[in-house]
């Protein structure tokens, strides 16, 4: 072996800590893909925040045209009915987001922190970069260990 080579390692970042077993390093790869889905999850909670307020402002730019194209009463009718209403009762949108993040997204985040310190020195993706190291080409150039 050439001492390129034996450079071309991961990170310390990314070595499973003395002691750890592979069970280990599964069920915390499982536990940050959860984690993964979740971040997912919000960010389509996020986009529907944001789609359903462009949609009521949309829907304000309706009502002024309602009204100055002589419908008074259609226009009455969306703003009384549906501009501003809440999308399920009692909340707006960004209701719904601050009560997903205080109650299912900050907890789980925080668990899965709390786990990875206690049981892996809180070192992140050791699943995913024993993956990759399994799965490169020593020495080619598109296949290094890290940046």
């Amino acid at each position: 072996m050439n001492s390129d080579h034996q450079e071309d390692r991961p990170s310390e970042a990314h070595r499973r800590p003395a002691g750890v077993s592979d069970r280990t390093v599964q069920a915390l790869g499982e536990l940050s893909k959860a984690l993964e889905t979740t971040e997912r999850a919000r960010g389509h909670l996020y986009a529907f925040h944001q789609l359903t307020g462009g949609a009521d402002l949309t829907l304000g730019d309706a009502v002024r045209l309602l009204r100055e194209a002589g419908h008074q009463e259609q226009a009455e009718q969306v703003e009384r009915e549906i501009l501003g209403r809440n999308v399920i009762p009692g909340h707006w949108t960004f209701q719904i987001v601050e009560e997903y993040n205080r109650t299912y997204y900050r907890p789980f985040a925080t668990l899965e922190e709390g786990i990875r310190n206690d049981l892996a020195d809180g070192k992140e993706h050791l699943h995913e970069a024993e993956m990759k190291e399994a799965r490169r080409t020593p020495g080619h150039p598109d296949h290094t260990a890290g940046p």
